[in-house]
């Protein structure tokens, strides 16, 4: 499948659930959030045959998020069900990593390829202040799980805030040097709580680089796998590496090659467009996988040149990240 702009989409992200164990401080109300109806979300039968439609027009990689996909009951089944499919060659997760560890050689044997860990501090009291309730040593027993399960590359996604967590850019380097996991700096975006989010907490990717390179030399990496928006460098004599993804500083949009699939069965071709096609009615209502293919493609043909995240995320888009699938 091509959109209007050439851009070859083939992979796929499903929000299986809106909820989540965590609740972040740039992402969720201190409260949660209002709960769907069971009956509002896609079961994992109906995920799965929207999976083997994609997979009909194109898309060859899903990736699973949430909320925190793993508080969703039996993930594996789906898992299974989704790498059982030809036409898909990855299936990766991204996860808070609290409820990771106890899991991690399940989902491997279900045909989980890659994971994904959202770590945004390395010291305790600051993990649990953002999280509000989060355990970093449980985080950590899972990184380190997933490593010993070669679950490579084992990415951590960490979101740079100033004036609260740039100070641990070197830690999180750190990390890259003395193991095998690849740190993904992720500017600060206004997807979540917006009482939490400030133009001036954004620290550019250019500025991570510039710190990161007054402790370790930065080599061009190869293409990793799974590597999406980010700018991959190798550390000297590390074995990890470091990326770079700059949704603020210097968008990625020409390169986007991603739709979302809500838990509620809608579809999105950006994060930050608010226009979604509705798969959910039609596919409860008895539609051919012809008919929700072509849904699938009136999606794509909507998909826009670039997102407007600079101008905020607006009052009119009413779901969040953890809403769509992060």
């Amino acid at each position: 499948m091509r959109d209007r702009f050439e851009r070859e989409i083939n992979y796929l992200r499903i929000s299986i659930t809106d909820r989540c164990n965590l609740r972040c401080r740039y992402c969720m109300p201190e409260d949660g959030v209002e709960k769907m109806e069971h009956s509002s979300i896609l079961n994992l039968e109906e995920m799965a045959r929207l999976v083997n439609v994609a997979a009909q027009a194109g898309i060859h990689k899903v990736r699973l998020t949430g909320g925190e996909p793993l508080v969703r009951r039996n993930i594996s089944q789906l898992i299974r069900y989704i790498a059982g499919l030809s036409e898909i060659d990855d299936i990766g997760i991204t996860t808070n990593g609290i409820l990771f560890g106890a899991v991690a050689e399940e989902l491997q044997q279900a045909g989980l390829k890659r994971v994904n860990f959202s770590l945004d501090s390395l010291k305790s009291e600051r993990f649990r202040y953002l999280t509000r309730c989060g355990d970093l040593e449980a985080v950590k027993k899972s990184i380190f799980k997933a490593i010993d399960l070669n679950m490579h590359p084992v990415k951590i996604n960490t979101v740079i805030i100033g004036q609260f967590n740039d100070d641990e850019i070197l830690d999180f380097a750190d990390l890259a040097y003395n193991y095998p996991v690849h740190i993904r700096f992720i500017e600060f975006m206004p997807v979540g709580d917006l009482r939490f989010w400030k133009k001036e907490r954004v620290v550019s990717s250019e500025e991570i680089k510039s710190r990161i390179e007054s402790r370790y030399k930065l080599i061009t990496a190869r293409r990793i796998a799974g590597n999406g928006p980010a700018k991959y460098y190798q550390i000297e004599n590390g074995q990890g590496s470091i990326g770079f993804i700059s949704p603020m500083s210097n968008h990625f949009c020409g390169e986007c090659n991603r739709i979302r699939l809500t838990a509620d069965g809608r579809l999105r071709a950006c994060l930050y467009d608010k226009t979604e096609v509705d798969l959910k009615t039609p596919l409860r209502n008895g539609a051919s996988d012809a008919e929700l293919l072509d849904l699938f493609r009136k999606c794509i043909s909507k998909k826009p040149a670039h997102h407007e995240m600079s101008s905020g995320w607006g009052i009119e888009n009413e779901r969040k990240m953890y809403q769509i699938g992060g």
